[in-house]
Parts: C-alpha cells; sequence; structure tokens
C-alpha cells in the first residue's frame, strides 16, 4: 500500500522560513505528479504548488516568489521550501501524489496526513 508522510510543519514568527518534507513508501512503480495544498480553518482547500512528470511547475499567485517545490526521486521525497511566510499561510498543509503503484496500474491521487504550519508573532 502506498503511503505519504508529511514532516516539518510547525510554528514560526512572520517572515520566517520552514521547508516541508513529504516522503512516498510502499508499492511505488512510478510518480506521476505531486503538489501541495493546504486549508486553514473556514476555508476550502486549496492549490499551492503542483509539478507533473513533464517539469511543470504552478504555483498559487498567493505563494509565487516565496515558496519553492522540489524533488529528490532517489528518496521518493519532495519538499516545499517556505521562505517570507505570512499569518495569512497559517494552515494545515497536505501532501498530494499520482502514483503507479506496479507496472500497468492505473495511476492513483494519493493524501498525506497533514502538518501543521502556524505563523505568528
Amino acid at each position: 500500500q502506498v503511503q505519504l508522510v508529511e514532516s516539518g510543519g510547525g510554528l514560526v514568527q512572520p517572515g520566517g522560513s520552514l521547508r516541508l518534507s513529504c516522503a512516498a513508501s510502499g508499492s511505488i512503480f512510478s510518480i506521476n505528479a505531486m503538489g501541495w495544498y493546504r486549508q486553514a480553518p473556514g476555508k476550502q482547500r486549496e492549490l499551492v504548488a503542483v509539478q507533473t512528470s513533464d517539469g511543470s511547475t504552478k504555483y498559487a499567485d498567493s505563494v509565487k516568489g516565496r515558496f519553492t517545490l522540489s524533488r529528490d526521486n532517489a528518496k521518493n521525497t519532495k519538499y516545499l521550501q517556505m521562505n517570507s511566510l505570512k499569518p495569512e499561510d497559517t494552515a494545515v498543509y497536505y501532501c498530494n501524489a499520482v502514483i503507479a503503484a506496479y507496472w500497468r496500474d492505473s495511476p492513483s491521487n494519493y493524501w498525506g496526513q497533514g502538518t501543521q504550519v502556524t505563523v505568528s508573532s
């Protein structure tokens, strides 16, 4: 069974930085896409950043220039570097990936458990 495990969340002051990690484990044949979403209290889940298998990356307007998505294929791990954090960035951040678990498998959409990011002075 494929699992996504997130880490790196925490409490930071405005202007600070955090680096989120998402490690994929289990039966993994290929990772076709990866991304990050977030959900703040009282709001619906929104896209933060996503990268497809061709290397194309898309960021939400609210995080452009501050957040950077990266990937370590050898470790099946993706990262979200968050700089110049603002109180409005406070939310639960969710790792997302489209994964084929075995040869000729139909790729499925997987989610991590979420990690809390709080930006406050």
